[in-house]
């Protein structure tokens, strides 16, 4: 027998070592939601901090990223249209291999709470023969479902259904820190967010996420379910100050993708006027919950 492994027996171990050591990993899909009003670089550098961490962990393989926009009924101040949010949104991803935008929430009629769009998105990932075939149906952009198959049957070309992937949410410090404002969020919604679930946060400077989940009983009891990502590289672009920007009539460039700054100026999609909508009016959520407080 010879004792030299042949080039081919060597890469047939190879492959054999990749297979066990992926076999041992959980694929998970990151949703983030929001509002994207609009979309800025740092929404999406968000999916490469939480993809890299998750990936460095050894435990978790990051196979997918999902947008998923608010829909109008939401009743954010200056909250413009979803239509728009949708296509710029569309816009930024456009050249991404993994990470793509989902109309399903924006669409609803009614607000629809962030673990009812979880269990959404985790049943569809149930549904599917080949989950990695998956893919929104709804605004589909030409080739997208062909270039996201060819992608994902290339780097993962014997993952089946046996193994679904985990939906986790992808949030900023901000919204873990909102689990704390009365009435925005159900104590069982946050319970199933995060036991369900589980949740990836990127924090950000002057937020103290680690004293936030101590301070809290329910995430401190659900605490291994809870990532947080530091983001070391600072940087503190928010939709925010993105319209305050271009209603001072001040340059964007740099701060969201080109393709989304030329939407915005095509259609001129924030002002002032665009600003005050929805102004006096109370948060869906904060309805909702308040009237259900009551009850």
């Amino acid at each position: 027998m010879p004792l030299v492994k042949t080039a081919r027996e060597g890469s047939d171990q190879q492959l054999e070592t990749l297979s066990m050591e992926n076999s041992e990993k959980t694929d998970v899909v990151l949703l983030a939601c929001g509002s994207f009003n609009p979309i800025t670089n740092m929404h999406l550098r968000l999916f490469e901090l939480a993809k890299d961490y998750m990936n460095g962990t050894g435990k978790y393989r990051v196979i997918k990223g999902i947008i998923s926009p608010v829909c109008d009924a939401y009743k954010k101040k200056g909250l413009i249209s979803a239509h728009h949010r949708i296509i710029m949104a569309e816009l930024a991803t456009k050249n991404s291999e993994w990470v793509e935008v989902d109309t399903w929430e924006s669409l609803q009629k009614d607000w629809v709470e962030t673990a009812k769009v979880l269990r959404y998105h985790q049943k569809k990932l149930e549904a599917s023969s080949y989950y990695h075939q998956q893919d929104s149906p709804v605004l589909e952009r030409p080739g997208r479902k062909r270039k996201w198959t060819e992608y994902s049957q290339k780097k993962y070309p014997e993952q089946k259904t046996k193994d679904v992937p985990k939906v986790k949410l992808l949030c900023g410090a901000d919204t873990l820190e909102s689990f704390g404002i009365p009435n925005l969020w159900k104590s069982e919604d946050i319970i199933r967010i995060v036991e369900d679930y589980g949740l990836v946060c990127v924090t950000r400077a002057g937020s103290d996420a680690e004293k936030f989940v101590y301070e809290s009983d329910v995430l401190w009891k659900y605490k291994n379910n809870i990532h947080l990502v530091n983001e070391w590289i600072a940087n503190d672009i928010s939709s925010t100050k993105i319209r305050r920007a271009l209603r001072r009539g001040h340059s964007i460039r740099y701060l969201v993708p080109e393709l989304v700054q030329a939407y915005i100026e095509k259609h001129n999609l924030y002002s002032s006027e665009s600003e005050e909508r929805n102004a006096g009016v109370s948060l869906a959520p904060l309805q909702r919950n308040s009237v259900d407080a009551k009850l």
